[in-house]
């Protein structure tokens, strides 16, 4: 094999994800582990679980990691790569610390992660360093060796995670009648944030109105875009919405919400409207409720058609950008030229994050950072 085939130094690789309850006992407990710390009593957290219980209590987001899971696997032995899978959680079984200490115990000394969240953002890539930083604690604790732990780059804009949203897309626009595709919209959806949270996001540089977040997904949509564009010859109108609102109401979270701006559209007399969630990796729980239960419905009392486009999930597509993900950090471990792939005007992204990248709300260690105490 040669060097840049190779994934030395990496021993392993650690899907890192959100995590979801997986029948209806789980939904409190899940919710008391995401809102930690907040105070919330259990009747508010019966409350806000009432989108799990519409489906059994159960969320996809577990079963979608198995399959990505299963891909990488896959994926990994056709090309040769010997580098086992491990698979850990912020918020549910299994637990990100398990999974460490697994990985610890059987050898593990230098671990690729690959987090579920494309972009830059706190929850999305500096909390996860925060979950890492606190496990690797615990192994310290215990006495365990304690692993290096290398974060992969975001992924947002590799050409194995836009190629499949852009099929989707075209697979929703084929769904409508002639005339419902000739006047159709297309509505890029992403987790709203708050603006704060927002506008710090990503490296300092990139601080400003709507930082890199906004910056990330406007690049996505507009590669999306040009991409149906050369496929169909239609350069269809889009606006970048947001979903799952989930603060204080007096606090300013990013804007348009995906069921107000489809009562916007409805009322300029556009006929149809495609739903594509690039913000999200798989059809979790955020996509089955929020758009194609709580949105689809709003569409439905307005008498707009919508399509939902699909997530990229388990596509072979994006296990394999992970696997070049893998080998180009590998190859930059040691010292390696390798090509970056990267589509649209921001290039590829940071390997390590610097420091004030996605501030935390209060000061916490971080692995994998420039400011890690685990490097």
């Amino acid at each position: 094999m040669s060097d840049l085939r190779d994934p030395a130094p990496y021993d392993a690789l650690l899907l890192l994800s959100f995590g979801g309850p997986e029948g209806p006992d789980d939904v409190v407990p899940f919710l008391a582990n995401v809102t930690r710390g907040r105070g919330i009593p259990e009747e508010r957290l019966k409350e806000v679980g009432k989108h799990y219980f519409l489906f059994g209590g159960v969320s996809p987001i577990n079963a979608q990691n198995r399959a990505l899971l299963d891909a990488l696997r896959k994926d990994f032995a056709e090309h040769g790569l010997d580098l086992p899978v491990y698979w850990g959680n912020r918020n549910w079984a299994p637990y990100l610390t398990d999974t460490l200490r697994e990985m610890a115990r059987a050898g593990h000394r230098r671990i690729a992660v690959l987090a579920t969240s494309a972009y830059a953002s706190y929850s999305g890539c500096r909390q996860y360093r925060e979950n890492l930083a606190e496990s690797m604690a615990v192994l310290e604790a215990e006495g365990l060796p304690v692993p290096r732990v290398d974060k992969l780059r975001h992924y947002f804009n590799h050409p194995g995670f836009v190629e499949p949203m852009v099929e989707g897309v075209l697979a929703s626009l084929a769904e409508l009648s002639p005339e419902q595709r000739a006047g159709a919209h297309l509505a890029f959806t992403t987790h709203s944030i708050p603006t704060s949270a927002a506008d710090s996001s990503g490296p300092v540089e990139a601080h400003g109105d709507g930082g890199a977040y906004v910056a990330e997904h406007l690049d996505v949509a507009r590669l999306i875009v040009a991409a149906v564009a050369g496929r169909t010859g239609v350069e269809y109108p889009w606006q970048l919405v947001y979903q799952s609102r989930s603060g204080a109401p007096h606090i300013p979270w990013l804007e348009p919400d995906i069921c107000d701006h489809l009562e916007s559209l409805h009322g300029d007399g556009v006929p149809a409207v495609v739903m594509a969630p690039i913000g999200f990796v798989s059809d979790h729980m955020e996509v089955l409720y929020d758009l194609d239960t709580e949105a689809t419905a709003k569409a439905a009392e307005l008498g707009l058609t919508v399509r939902r486009s699909a997530t990229v999930g388990a596509d072979p597509r994006f296990a394999a950008a992970v696997r070049d993900l893998v080998l180009e950090r590998a190859a930059t471990e040691k010292g390696l030229d390798r090509e970056r792939c990267a589509l649209g005007s921001l290039g590829a992204s940071h390997d390590l994050c610097p420091v004030g990248c996605c501030p935390a709300r209060a000061l916490k260690p971080a692995a994998a950072g420039a400011d890690s105490p685990y490097a």
